[in-house]
């Protein structure tokens, strides 16, 4: 029973930190929200950072999880998969709970480059490059890490471009810009 209201609370305090931020968001809305007294959210985190760190968590996974099932889905050759990763982010940006990246977001809020949370931030990227180096291998890069580099600094772009600016092109833009780096990886 414990581990299920610790799971309700992560839930809670994951949809709340990224529809309204980290720091906008207090724990007694957590906790209102969640419908649970102080004490069980303290028996569960021993502070709010513990908990952001927590959703951070449940958040990488469950997106790299439907990031990459998705890509596989829309793509269904090396390069194709390549591309579809735009067309999975334009997925992503169309959807209604679509509020940004959650861990651009978190980096922007935590700075510094030695909270836990910034670094947590960071990782995810780090696995989303590791995810999207692999797709650049099978595709046949010559230089697979480069173009990886590329591909990532489109998404990243264009994910600040959809939230920022509510571009809804930004994905098909991105997609036709890494068509062009896709060509040049086989040089």
């Amino acid at each position: 029973m414990a581990s299920a209201k610790r799971e309700h609370l992560v839930d809670t305090a994951l949809d709340l930190f990224y529809q309204g931020g980290f720091h906008a968001t207090g724990v007694d809305e957590i906790i209102e929200k969640a419908g649970v007294a102080r004490m069980t959210l303290y028996n569960h985190f021993k502070s709010k950072d513990e908990l952001i760190l927590a959703t951070l968590r449940k958040r990488d996974k469950k997106f790299r999880n439907w990031f990459m099932r998705t890509v596989e889905r829309l793509g269904k050759a090396p390069e194709g998969r390549l591309l579809a990763i735009f067309d999975t982010l334009e997925e992503w940006f169309t959807g209604k709970e679509y509020s940004g990246c959650m861990f651009i977001n978190a980096s922007a809020e935590f700075a510094n480059p030695k909270d836990p949370i910034k670094m947590a931030a960071s990782e995810h990227k780090n696995l989303v490059l590791k995810y999207v180096s692999e797709l650049a291998m099978a595709a046949g890069a010559l230089r697979p890490g480069e173009l990886a580099d590329g591909i990532m600094l489109l998404m990243e772009g264009a994910i600040v471009m959809s939230y920022v600016t509510g571009d809804k092109k930004a994905a098909a833009r991105g997609k036709k810009a890494a068509k062009i780096l896709i060509q040049q990886s086989r040089l």
